[in-house]
């Protein structure tokens, strides 16, 4: 009943602030007329209202549970090895899904390896206990309502650098400035917990 009520009241109050922050920050670093693939895409809608902002974009998804109603096609995987060969996509996204892995550095890795031009990353930093608490509870009412599997696998900025370099991907742009919450939210839940990145991975 309380996870139930909290995520009504997430899904009023921020969800759809949410969806237009990332289609604002994440949309332009996507080139026209790519192929992409989102992974861990849920129903969809947030990767195909980013891909809807540049013309001539294909979006597809894969995710490990795979929901009634999708709005892009959608295929199962089981969560670490992205089925599909070298580049044969142009662009691979995670949008805050991979702390709800055990191991993101593998998945990072495997998009580098099927990404041709570059990976995008929604996720947090977590430099602190406060900030690792602070991801718990807001990873708790967002997703506890949907039943996704909450790990909660916080990184320090250090850590994702060393993610990047391991899977040879080159760090292009990497901004804290991701407006999902108004005032007064922002200043418990913004204060630089949030990040967007876009890596080349044209070398890797």
């Amino acid at each position: 009943m309380l996870t139930a009520t909290l995520g009504r009241v997430h899904n009023h109050a921020i969800f759809n602030r949410r969806v237009q922050a990332l289609v604002d920050t994440l949309g332009p670093l996507v080139p026209a007329g790519a192929r992409m693939l989102d992974v861990g895409t849920g129903d969809g809608q947030i990767a195909a209202s980013i891909a809807a902002r540049q013309v001539g974009t294909s979006i597809e998804g894969i995710d490990v549970m795979k929901r009634p109603h999708t709005h892009i096609p959608v295929a199962l995987f089981d969560g670490e090895t992205i089925p599909h060969p070298d580049n044969s996509f142009d662009v691979v996204s995670f949008v805050d899904v991979l702390h709800h892995t055990d191991h993101p550095d593998r998945l990072i890795a495997e998009a580098a390896r099927v990404a041709s031009q570059a990976v995008l990353i929604k996720d947090h930093l977590s430099e602190s206990s406060l900030d690792h608490a602070t991801l718990r509870l807001m990873d708790w009412v967002g997703n506890a309502p949907h039943g996704v599997v909450l790990p909660y696998n916080y990184a320090s900025h250090a850590t994702w650098m060393d993610w990047f370099s391991e899977a040879g991907l080159v760090t292009e742009t990497f901004t804290t400035q991701v407006p999902l919450y108004p005032a007064p939210l922002s200043w418990v839940f913004g204060r630089g917990l949030h990040f967007v990145a876009r890596l080349d991975a044209s070398q890797a």
